[in-house]
């Protein structure tokens, strides 16, 4: 079967509606997240079920939009449960002291260990994307390395912290 004959029919739309498709994402806001929203709209069509579509540009740029308010709504609730859990757990006046202090640390050391062991150049898109908030896409370009590479690099660096998670959830 060749690369064309897995192509859904919306795919094929969206691929030849592309650069219309990347200037209405970067136009609602998410700018060089917009490679992104794509391949997750790319994604999403490959699973989903074919059904014929009146209207298929139509329904590219409807599910574009959908998309994004999802990511938002995803975002922001991300960002209200991580402010919660820090008021929740971490007040003015309870740093971290002694054994505490140490283990967190510790910890600490082995992350950064476990990132510099899969090479500097897993460690930096980990770095860029999950710390600096840097968009995949936009660490491929200025990496030099295709969108594929950065993703492959992420998940490397997810299944080492995994794996060191489940280390220190042993001891």
């Amino acid at each position: 079967m060749s690369e064309e004959e897995g192509i859904s029919g919306l795919q094929r739309v969206l691929l030849n509606e592309r650069p219309r498709l990347l200037r209405f994402i970067a136009a609602r806001g998410e700018g060089d997240n917009a490679e992104d929203v794509l391949h997750d709209l790319w994604q999403r069509l490959a699973d989903a079920p074919s059904a014929p579509i009146a209207d298929a540009t139509s329904y590219l740029f409807r599910a574009a939009e959908n998309l994004i308010r999802d990511r938002r709504r995803s975002s922001l609730s991300r960002m209200r449960r991580q402010k919660d859990w820090h008021d929740v757990s971490v007040s003015d006046h309870d740093s971290p002291v002694g054994e505490r202090g140490l283990i967190a640390r510790e910890q600490l050391r082995a992350v950064e260990r476990t990132l510099a062991e899969l090479g500097p150049r897993a460690d930096m898109v980990f770095r860029r994307y999950r710390l600096e908030g840097i968009g995949q896409s936009a660490i491929a370009r200025e990496l030099g390395i295709s969108l594929s590479s950065v993703e492959k690099d992420l998940q490397k660096a997810y299944r080492a912290l995994a794996n060191l998670k489940t280390e220190f959830d042993a001891d």
